[in-house]
């Protein structure tokens, strides 16, 4: 804990120095053990402070700023390799917490994927074109909010009916705390955590089972 809420007042200063020094004392670590341990720690923490009145959402905005800024740097700081699979990742329209999807992304493009990530807030009409255009293998939805839970059920139904066929992933904040399914189309999985998304995207390179729910 000591390390999630020394993170997260590195973040909620907007520092993203000091983040990157705090993160390369762990570099042994892999990418998704960073992820996992320090960086999703760190913003449930600040997540917990938003909730509890202790920051106001100016902070919040700028530890999700700085997050995003200190992502990026780290997706493009190691080699990657090209499996010609592609994916896409988005939230729902109307959710603004992207910062897991982007996790999510950052795992797949260093397993070779080409990824399209749209971040926050991408109405259906706009995601299904693309779909329809780019066709990727798999399409993964984030979804954090409970009033959401509805859209997501129309979400889930379009993306399943696609004609190629893709994966479709559920994950957010609600993924591990909710039983999703009576939301989601037959198919759809539901990976609660980064262990999950990993475990999954390698079972998925070797062939196994695509379309179980977790």
């Amino acid at each position: 804990m000591q390390y999630a809420e020394t993170l997260a007042s590195f973040l909620l200063e907007g520092d993203s120095a000091k983040v990157w020094e705090h993160l390369q004392k762990h570099r042994d670590l892999s990418r998704l053990e960073v992820y996992q341990n320090l960086i999703t720690p760190a913003m449930q923490h600040i997540g917990f402070l938003w909730e509890t009145n202790k920051i106001t959402v100016a902070d919040e905005h700028l530890a999700t700023a700085t997050c995003d800024f200190v992502l990026s740097k780290l997706a493009y700081s190691r080699d990657k390799i090209e499996s010609g699979q592609k994916a896409m990742f988005l939230c729902l329209d109307g959710e603004q917490h992207y910062i897991g999807l982007k996790m999510v992304n950052s795992l797949f493009e260093e397993n070779g994927w080409e990824t399209k990530c749209f971040g926050p807030s991408l109405p259906l009409e706009y995601a299904l074109k693309t779909a329809k255009e780019w066709k990727p293998n798999v399409i993964g939805l984030s979804v954090s909010i409970v009033y959401h839970l509805p859209k997501l059920k129309e979400y889930a139904a379009e993306c399943a009916k696609l004609r190629h066929k893709p994966a479709v992933l559920l994950g957010g904040r609600l993924a591990g705390k909710y039983d999703l399914v009576p939301y989601c189309a037959e198919g759809t999985v539901i990976l609660r955590d980064l262990l999950e998304t990993k475990e999954w995207l390698q079972n998925y390179q070797a062939g196994g089972q695509q379309n179980a729910i977790f």
